[in-house]
């Protein structure tokens, strides 16, 4: 193991590996004061991050850095998370009085079982963030919150690490971790699906920008909704306006069925043929996805006026049955 810094806490930092999430916070922590003494880099991607954001750290293979490291951060995805920490074990890699820190979002300290067996101090420590692996992402830690995990009498390690990483620590209980990833998973990765939807319709009708159309309404949707929480909720369903909700589901179903909308085959006759390219992941219709997904969120969008008092029982059952395409009642 390597020796510690001159300066009171400093760590000798081994990150394992430069992905998005492993460079910007191998960079944090070098920041801080700890020296990384190295980083984990198989691919030109990611030896070209490791260079920018851990300049003059030297690429080495995992048990090398395992052995240099007082504090080993794995930045690794959550499924081959359990198969690298047990793998090390098994050699016999994990040292007496280590730190292992890992970025996974699903597990807590339990998969660092290995770890603690071998006389080392399992942490879990995860942004809630999502990173592009650049410089910029090191200004954002200052507004992130990780959600850490740790036995009682180390966690203050813990969250003394996301500390002088500039973000908040967010205590989390081992059992909660799956539950707290699934909402992140939800309140983020989804959104991401639904702009790239609602961006692709706007292109197919002809609008050159849709990012420009959807940026200021989505900006401020989130800020809305973060600051109000459920009196931020608004749009025809939230109101009640069953007839546009029905002529949602019209638009919708026509472009599941044609792949391009009435209006556009009008402009470019040329274009009323279904296109190959509307097709999704195993054959499947871009326009049915979207339909198919619209209805369900505003099912989900419908039953929360409908607890919250927004809208009446039988406006509730007349927007149900227009995300059905049937009659209103």
């Amino acid at each position: 193991m390597s020796q510690p810094s001159d300066r009171p806490g400093r760590l000798g930092v081994g990150v394992i590996s430069a992905g998005k999430v492993g460079a910007v916070l191998g960079a944090a922590l070098r920041a801080a004061g700890h020296a990384v003494v190295g980083v984990h880099a198989s691919s030109e991607q990611s030896r070209e991050r490791a260079g920018a954001l851990l300049p003059d750290v030297p690429v080495l293979d995992v048990p090398t850095i395992v052995e240099r490291s007082e504090l080993v951060l794995l930045a690794v995805p959550d499924d081959q998370l359990p198969g690298l920490v047990s793998g090390l074990g098994a050699t016999g890699a994990w040292q007496p009085g280590q730190l292992v820190v890992h970025t996974a979002g699903r597990y807590g300290t339990d998969v660092l079982e290995p770890v603690r067996r071998s006389g080392g101090i399992g942490l879990a420590v995860h942004p809630a963030m999502t990173f592009t692996g650049l410089s910029l992402d090191l200004h954002r830690l200052a507004d992130c919150s990780f959600g850490v995990t740790a036995a009682a009498p180390v966690l203050p390690i813990a969250q003394a690490l996301v500390v002088e990483m500039g973000a908040e620590p967010v205590v989390i209980a081992e059992a909660d971790r799956p539950l707290y990833h699934a909402a992140l998973a939800h309140g983020s990765n989804h959104v991401m699906t639904l702009l790239g939807e609602s961006m692709q319709v706007l292109g197919q009708i002809g609008v050159t920008h849709p990012e420009r159309v959807l940026g200021p309404l989505a900006r401020a949707t989130v800020d809305n909704a973060l600051a109000s929480g459920e009196d931020a909720l608004t749009g025809p369903v939230a109101r009640g306006d069953v007839a546009t909700v029905a002529a949602h589901v019209a638009a919708l179903r026509e472009l599941s069925q044609d792949g391009v909308s009435a209006a556009d085959a009008a402009r470019s006759p040329e274009r009323a043929a279904p296109d190959a390219s509307v097709r999704g992941a195993r054959g499947v219709d871009a326009g049915e996805q979207l339909l198919a997904g619209y209805r369900a969120l505003a099912r989900q969008t419908a039953a929360r006026a409908a607890s919250s008092g927004r809208i009446d029982e039988t406006t509730y059952r007349a927007v149900l049955a227009a995300l059905d395409g049937e009659e209103r009642p």
